[in-house]
């Protein structure tokens, strides 16, 4: 729906009486949700960045879990599926396989279940949906972006504690002053839907998705001359190799890894590998769920920065 918010693209997805009784519970109620979960034979909930609520058998929401709370169906899971789909479950092999869908609105789409025997794997029995609210937070990386401009970074943090929303806006202002590259492997920067970028990850900004990091900077640097490097969540020592062989070919790095501390990070070889490189500049803590996107600590790694 042009025009619309992440929340109404998803209620376009959801069973009509799960719908229904949303659009009934006062808005005000429902600003802050970051996911909405249906599981079947289970429960239909919101979650927030500190708290969950139930969807009710007879409307509105409830902070526990009990017998008045809306228990979906798996039919009602599998026709939210068919939606996403289009109704043509078997032309969505590859999002099916991959356990996602990028729909409108940068709205990504997690399922769950029962995966088929055949190569590659494929959903084929499902059980539960997890529709993540895309938010974009602009001008939240400006102060590190001030900072840091033509720095190599990493931006760490545990679980909700805003690596992605902060990166997706230092690719923003970065992609508006200079070439960038973004490797947006499990497509949650970008979102790309019908090979365009959902949210706004800046104006000079190529996007490479749905292949892994190591790939996709090789790919870059080889082909897109970038003047920046743009990824999330280093996750191997093949992403780390490749990080390191494109700052050789005169490439700045601002990349993303999971971890509330120095000493948790250093326990990853991967990781250890590019703080001890000599390469990076800034590492920047951000301060964890109870105040997602907020800095705690810059660790430099370099003399002079």
């Amino acid at each position: 729906m042009k025009g619309s918010t992440s929340f109404e693209t998803i209620m376009d997805y959801l069973p009509e009486n799960i719908r229904r009784q949303l659009l009934d519970i006062p808005r005000d109620k429902l600003d802050g949700a970051m996911e909405v979960r249906l599981r079947a034979g289970g429960p239909v909930y919101l979650v927030y960045s500190d708290k969950i609520y139930f969807l009710r058998r007879d409307g509105g929401l409830a902070s526990l879990y009990n017998k008045e709370a809306y228990e979906i169906k798996a039919s009602e899971i599998r026709e939210t599926v068919e939606r996403l789909c289009h109704y043509s479950v078997h032309s969505c092999g590859k999002q099916l396989s991959q356990g996602f869908f990028v729909i409108e609105n940068g709205v990504r789409v997690g399922v769950s279940g029962a995966y088929s025997s055949i190569q590659p794997p494929q959903l084929t029995e499902f059980t539960s949906l997890n529709f993540r609210v895309s938010r974009c937070v602009e001008g939240c990386a400006d102060e590190i972006f001030a900072s840091n401009y033509d720095k190599n970074i990493m931006i760490c943090g545990g679980v909700n504690s805003g690596k992605t929303t902060m990166l997706r806006d230092m690719c923003r202002l970065t992609g508006n002053f200079r070439k960038t590259v973004l490797i947006d492997e499990r497509n949650e920067i970008s979102c790309l839907h019908d090979g365009i970028p959902q949210n706004d990850v800046g104006a000079l900004t190529d996007v490479i998705s749905n292949c892994s990091r190591a790939d996709g900077i090789i790919s870059a640097v080889r082909t897109l001359s970038p003047e920046v490097i743009v990824c999330d969540e280093i996750a191997s020592m093949s992403d780390s190799e490749a990080i390191i062989n494109g700052i050789g070919c005169g490439v700045k790095f601002i990349v993303t890894a999971h971890g509330s501390s120095f000493e948790e990070l250093s326990k990853r070889k991967e990781i250890l590998y590019l703080t001890e490189s000599g390469l990076f500049d800034n590492i920047i803590f951000l301060k964890g769920s109870a105040a997602p996107g907020k800095v705690s600590e810059v660790k430099r790694l370099r003399n002079g920065n």
